[in-house]
């Protein structure tokens, strides 16, 4: 019997709602929005399978992708595979989602800036009929 060697960077966190998100994901804050940074910055793990619901920020978001592998899709494009190392640059007001892929979890560091006080708007879940048609590729 083996063990399993822990390679997470940040502890997993805190499970996420289900409201905004499909299956198991966790966020473990980093930086909150303070008077020097318009934006906070969280880790955030999704178990295989699971899934942002779709959304936009008013302001952007970036995607640091530190482990595993998953998707990213704008809403009307082809989703792109996002493994660990690669850099997603989420544009102001795009409607998008991201997660694991489902044979994968996968981790990354959230950097959402704010306008005002809002960072997120949440919208419609991904339907399983999307998520499995990314998953085919």
């Amino acid at each position: 019997m083996t063990a399993e060697i822990n390679t997470a960077i940040f502890p997993k966190g805190t499970k996420l709602s289900n409201d905004w998100f499909s299956g198991d994901a966790f966020l473990h804050p980093l930086l909150a929005k303070d008077k020097n940074n318009e934006f906070a910055m969280g880790s955030v793990t999704f178990e295989p399978g699971a899934r942002t619901h779709w959304h936009t920020h008013p302001k952007g978001q970036v995607l640091i992708i530190t482990e595993g592998a998953g998707f990213y899709q704008e809403r009307g494009k082809p989703a792109q595979a996002i493994k660990k190392g690669d850099v997603v640059n989420i544009p102001e007001g795009v409607e998008h989602w991201h997660g694991a892929a489902s044979s994968s979890k996968v981790v990354h560091i959230a950097i959402t800036n704010y306008q005002g006080e809002e960072n997120v708007v949440w919208l419609n879940p991904v339907t399983d009929e999307e998520y499995n048609h990314v998953n085919k590729k």
